[in-house]
């Protein structure tokens, strides 16, 4: 059963230095206020998952939370690069990061395996494409009935699953709607799992289209308004476009992300 905590206790009880971290939203409720309570608790040598790490990832990655990166696509949207996973790939600042590199179907399969059960996932999502030579969680397999060449990727089962929803009542169920990524099969993948919202209510009102996460699947929630932005929630607020230019800006600059760092933090210059 999901308990209702503070977002600093949740961090500080869910997320531990080596887990393997995964905060998903698509374009839409992306848990950017988790992810920056995860910079401000110091966490080290995180394994981070996303299907599409944009700048939340951005600046984990630049704090020097991360060791290794596992996801298909990375990018500020709609502005360019991210400047901190480059800078942290080809030269190491602030610290090295292993990258694990994998298709959009890859990575939703598997976290669908993980959230089945199962070992690994099957698809036809690689063939013509050169990521099974660069990559080594990408493995030919044959059908036992047709003999086809398929081809297989392990399950994916984070530490701790993060997302960001519109609303969750007193016992811990969370509704969201809007956008849906793979937020439901990446918590149910998971061992825990946290999940930030935009208000607490007494009862979680019929949405058409909702999500509903039970309580039984959610470790614990955290009520954090405007937890997602600059993405957006909705039916809450519009995408913040101004913000993800402003961050081309910072993250091109180590002494400017430095100084945004610290502003973050609360460490003096």
């Amino acid at each position: 059963m999901a308990r209702v905590l503070s977002l600093g206790e949740a961090v500080a009880e869910l997320v531990h230095d080596g887990d393997t971290v995964a905060l998903e939203g698509f374009t839409h409720l992306i848990p950017v206020e988790a992810g920056h309570e995860i910079i401000r608790q110091g966490r080290k040598n995180l394994t981070l998952v996303r299907m599409t790490p944009d700048i939340v990832y951005d600046q984990l990655i630049g704090a020097g939370c991360a060791s290794k990166l596992i996801f298909s696509w990375g990018g500020n949207p709609g502005v360019g690069s991210l400047h901190r996973f480059r800078d942290a790939v080809q030269h190491s600042w602030p610290v090295p990061l292993e990258i694990e590199e994998h298709s959009h179907a890859g990575m939703a399969n598997r976290y669908v395996a993980g959230a089945s059960g199962l070992p690994f996932a099957v698809l036809r999502g690689y063939t013509g494409t050169d990521l099974p030579a660069q990559t080594d969680t990408i493995k030919p397999i044959t059908c036992p009935f047709t003999g086809e060449q398929l081809t297989a990727v392990p399950a994916l089962n984070p530490d701790v699953t993060i997302v960001h929803a519109q609303r969750a009542d007193r016992a811990g169920n969370v509704q969201l709607w809007g956008i849906a990524g793979v937020q439901k099969e990446a918590v149910l993948a998971a061992k825990r799992s946290l999940v930030t919202v935009e208000e607490v209510v007494d009862e979680l009102e019929p949405k058409p289209g909702a999500l509903v996460l039970p309580t039984w699947a959610v470790t614990a929630v955290a009520e954090v308004p405007g937890g997602a932005k600059p993405s957006y929630a909705a039916g809450y607020y519009e995408r913040d476009n101004s913000a993800y230019l402003a961050w081309d800006l910072i993250g091109r600059d180590r002494d400017e992300f430095t100084k945004w760092l610290n502003e973050l933090t609360g460490v003096k210059a």
